[in-house]
This record gives structure tokens, sequence and C-alpha cells, in this order.
């Protein structure tokens, strides 16, 4: 069995401590639970990160070496190369998803 090695881009650390930290002005146990959650998630990827689904807005325009897990209301988008998962965006489901995907990916 292939294992992974899961990395976070800053990018990503940043979408989580930038969405931690708006979730913590309503309630902090929320914050931390949300955090660990998708924390988690990510930590997940080591094992079959590639069953997850490709990311369909860019999979209509034919890249498909974008993934994404989705927990509750977050996307967690990440690429695999080689024996390592890179965890690239986590944003709200609620967002202008395509034009955040321009904005950080197709760059």
């Amino acid at each position: 069995m292939k294992l992974y090695e899961v990395y976070w881009t800053h990018s990503a650390q940043g979408d989580l401590e930038h969405s931690v930290e708006y979730i913590k002005l309503d309630s902090l146990d929320l914050a931390k639970k949300v955090f660990f959650e998708i924390k988690e998630s990510c930590d997940a990827l080591y094992h079959f990160p590639e069953r997850k689904r490709v990311v369909p807005e860019l999979s209509y325009i034919g890249i498909t070496h974008y993934r994404e897990v989705i927990h509750k209301r977050w996307r967690i988008i990440f690429k695999i190369e080689r024996n390592a998962v890179f965890v690239l965006l986590v944003a709200d489901s609620s967002r202008n998803f395509e034009d955040l995907l321009l904005q950080r990916l197709l760059k």
C-alpha cells in the first residue's frame, strides 16, 4: 500500500487560519472544532488521495490534476505529486469558487 506525505502550502495554511479567526468571532469552541476537523481531513490524505474527486469546475475545462475533499461546508483542494499530497486551498463553499480557483490555481 502506497502512503503519501501531506504538505500544506503557505496559502492553504493562511486560508485555514483566516477562516478559523472569522469563526472565532462567534465561537471559540466552534473555531477549534473546525480547525481540527479540517486538519484531520487533510491528514487522512496520506492514504488513497487519488480516490478523491477531481475538482468539477476544473475538470469541465480539461484540468484534471487537482482533487478535493469536502468537509461540511469547506472545500479543500490538493494535488498529488509522486509520493506527496500538497494542500493548496481551503475555502468556504459559499464563496464564488470559480473566481477563487482562477485567482489561486491558474495564475
